[in-house]
C-alpha cells in the first residue's frame, strides 16, 4: 500500500508560463464598436474583450508539447511525414482498441529517426484497408480519408458530392436528413443542398433539473430519440433518408453527451433501413469521458478505449478537429472502406464492378477547393500539433479538469439564481435556456437572446454565442422544426485557456445582467434575414423592452 495523504482540494496537473495581458476598455468604447460593426458579434473585435467565449472552435492554448511538433512540420506538397503521423493517429485512437495498442508513429520522427527501412516498413509504406482510414496504394485506389482544415469545410465537401449523386438520380427530389442535433453550419450545408434538417431528442429531459442542481449521473440528454427516429423515417420514407447524422456530444442540443446504448440503437435503426450513419465528432472525447463516468460497464476502460467502440458504430464521419484536437487548426471526413456509405453512393456495372466510386469524387473535391490529399488546406506544422493534441485529448486528467470547469460555471450560474441554466453542463459549455432567462415574456421575433449576448459584450466585454431563434432560423422553419429548437446562449469554454477567475468573472457579469434582465434590449434583423446561416453576417438594432 503506498502512502496517501488526502486534501480537500484536487491535486494540479499542468501550470502557464505564457501571459496575455488584457486592455481596459470603457463601455463607451464598446458601444461605438457595437454600432459600427452592426451588432454582428462576430464581427466584434476580439481585442476589446474581457472573456471571449464565443467558441471553443482552435481557440486552444496549445501544450508545450504541441509547440515543440511545429519545429517537426513538414511542408512537402506531396506525402509529407505529417500526413502518414496524422492518419495513423486517428488509426491508434479510432480504430485500435485503446493505448496498449497504439503504434504511435509520431514518436520516430520525434526522435528524428533516420533508419530508412525502418521508415519505409512502419511510417511511409505501410498498406491498411478495410476500416476508415486506407492506407499505402489503398487510400490511393480507395480513398477514404480526407484531411480538410475544419469541419464545416469537411461537412461542404460531403454534403456537395452527396447532393450532385442524389440530384443526377433522383432530379427535383427533396430528402430529410435526421440528427440527435444538427449545429448550425452541418445544418446550412444540409439546406444548400436542397435537403430538410430535423433535430430529434427529448425536449422535456433537456430543460429539467434535479433537486439542488446537481445530478448523480449524467442522464444523456443529448440522446437521439429513437422512437422519433423510426417514426420520421417511416413517414417520409427510408428512400428519402440518405443519411443519418448524430452530433457527438450534442453541440445544439446544449453540448449534452450521447451514451454508447444510443449509438448501437441509431446504428441499429440506421442500418435497419439501410441508411449510411455519419457522426459529427467534434467532441469525441468528451462524449467519451461522459460514458466513461456515467454508463454501465465503462468505468475501467480509457477515453481510447471508449473513442474505438463509439467509431465502430458509424459509416463514416466528419470531424471539427480544432475542438477535441485540442488544435487551433484541422479537420477530417472519412468512411468505411467498402461500407454502407461507399455501397450507397459510388456508382456500380452489371458485372458489379466500380463505376464511379464516391471517393474518388470526394478526393476530387477536396484537392480542387483545399490541396493535395495529404495537406488538404493544413500546413505540415498545423499536422503535427493535431495529432499530437489527439493523443493529449485522451489524458483523463486532463478531459476531468476540462468538464470539471464546465461544471463550476453552470453550478455558479444556479447558485448565483440565474434561471434557465442547462443541467448538467456539457463538456465544452454551458448554455442557458433564454424561454426561461427572460420568465417566458420575450417572444420568438424579440431575438432577446441575441440581446443578451450583445449586453454582455456592451457591459462587461464578455462575448458568448446566441444558438437559439436568432442563429437557428426559428422565424423561418416549420412548426414541426421550431419545435425542435432549443432557444439558448452558449457560454464556450477555451480548452487549457481559462482560470477560476475568468469564470468568475463570467458569474458575477451573468447575475448581474439576470437582476436587471428586464433592461436588456430586443433585437431586429436590419440587413440579412434570409441569408443562409445569417447570424455570421447579418446586421441588427437594438429596440427596447416593452414588455416590464
Amino acid at each position: 500500500m503506498s502512502k496517501q495523504y488526502p486534501l480537500n482540494v484536487p491535486a494540479p496537473h499542468h501550470f502557464t508560463y505564457a501571459v496575455r495581458d488584457l486592455p481596459e476598455v470603457t463601455v463607451e468604447q464598446r458601444e461605438r464598436a457595437l454600432q459600427a460593426t452592426h451588432y454582428n458579434e462576430f464581427a466584434f473585435p476580439s481585442g476589446m474583450l474581457t472573456v471571449d467565449m464565443l467558441s471553443d472552435s482552435g481557440t486552444t492554448a496549445m501544450t508545450n508539447h504541441q509547440w515543440a511538433s511545429l519545429f517537426l512540420g513538414d511542408e512537402a506538397y506531396g506525402r509529407n511525414t505529417g500526413y502518414y503521423v496524422l492518419l495513423d493517429t486517428f488509426r491508434d485512437i479510432f480504430e485500435r482498441g485503446g493505448e496498449k495498442n497504439w503504434k504511435k508513429i509520431i514518436d520516430l520522427v520525434r526522435t528524428d529517426c533516420r533508419d530508412v527501412e525502418k521508415m519505409m516498413d512502419e511510417v511511409y509504406l505501410c498498406e491498411y484497408e478495410g476500416g476508415l482510414f486506407n492506407g499505402g496504394a489503398a487510400q490511393m485506389e480507395r480513398p477514404n480519408a480526407f484531411i480538410i482544415q475544419q469541419g464545416r469545410a469537411a461537412e461542404s465537401v460531403l454534403m456537395e458530392i452527396v447532393r450532385n449523386i442524389l440530384a443526377k438520380r433522383h432530379p427535383g427530389k427533396k430528402f430529410t436528413i435526421p440528427s440527435n442535433g444538427h449545429f448550425d453550419t452541418t445544418e446550412g450545408n444540409i439546406k444548400q443542398m436542397g435537403s430538410i434538417p430535423r433535430n430529434l431528442y427529448n425536449k422535456t429531459l433537456l430543460w429539467e433539473v434535479p433537486e439542488g442542481g446537481r445530478y448523480e449521473k449524467n442522464p444523456f440528454k443529448g440522446n437521439m430519440d429513437i422512437e422519433k427516429l423510426e417514426q420520421l423515417i417511416q413517414s417520409v420514407g427510408p428512400e428519402n433518408v440518405p443519411l443519418i447524422f448524430t452530433c457527438i456530444t450534442n453541440n445544439p442540443v446544449c453540448g449534452q453527451a450521447v451514451s454508447m446504448g444510443n449509438l448501437k440503437e441509431i446504428n441499429r435503426v440506421a442500418h435497419k433501413y439501410n441508411i449510411p450513419l455519419v457522426f459529427d465528432t467534434a467532441r469525441w472525447a468528451e462524449n467519451a469521458y461522459f460514458i466513461k463516468m456515467n454508463e454501465e460497464g465503462y468505468a475501467d476502460k480509457s477515453i481510447a478505449e471508449i473513442a474505438t467502440e463509439m467509431f465502430s458504430y458509424c459509416d463514416a464521419f466528419t470531424m471539427s478537429a480544432k475542438k477535441d484536437g485540442h488544435a487551433n487548426m484541422g479537420g477530417m471526413l472519412a468512411f468505411r472502406d467498402k461500407g454502407l456509405f461507399w455501397k450507397n453512393f459510388s456508382d456500380f456495372n452489371e458485372d458489379g464492378t466500380v463505376k464511379t466510386d464516391v471517393g474518388v469524387l470526394l478526393k476530387v473535391k477536396q484537392i480542387s477547393c483545399y490541396g493535395n490529399d495529404s495537406y488538404g488546406g493544413m500546413s505540415g506544422r498545423d499536422i503535427m500539433a493535431l495529432a499530437v493534441g489527439l493523443y493529449e485529448s485522451c489524458d483523463f486528467n486532463y478531459m476531468n479538469e476540462r468538464v470539471a470547469q464546465c461544471n463550476y460555471l453552470a453550478e455558479g450560474f444556479y447558485d448565483a439564481g440565474v434561471k434557465g441554466v442547462v443541467l448538467p453542463a456539457g463538456g465544452h459549455a454551458v448554455y442557458i435556456n433564454m424561454d426561461e432567462f427572460f420568465d417566458g415574456k420575450r417572444g420568438h421575433d424579440t431575438f432577446a437572446g441575441e440581446g443578451f449576448s450583445l449586453e454582455l459584450i456592451r457591459r462587461y466585454g464578455i462575448r458568448v454565442s446566441e444558438l437559439g431563434d436568432y442563429s437557428m432560423e426559428y422565424d423561418l422553419k416549420t412548426p414541426e422544426q421550431q419545435a425542435e429548437v432549443c432557444n439558448v446562449v452558449r457560454f464556450a469554454i477555451d480548452r487549457s485557456r481559462l482560470t477560476k477567475e475568468h469564470l468568475d468573472y463570467v458569474i458575477a457579469a451573468v447575475k448581474a445582467l439576470y437582476e436587471d434582465r428586464e433592461n436588456i434590449p430586443n433585437m431586429r434583423i436590419v440587413w440579412g434575414h434570409n441569408l443562409p446561416m445569417r447570424h455570421f453576417h447579418a446586421f441588427l438594432e437594438p429596440y427596447p423592452n416593452e414588455e416590464k
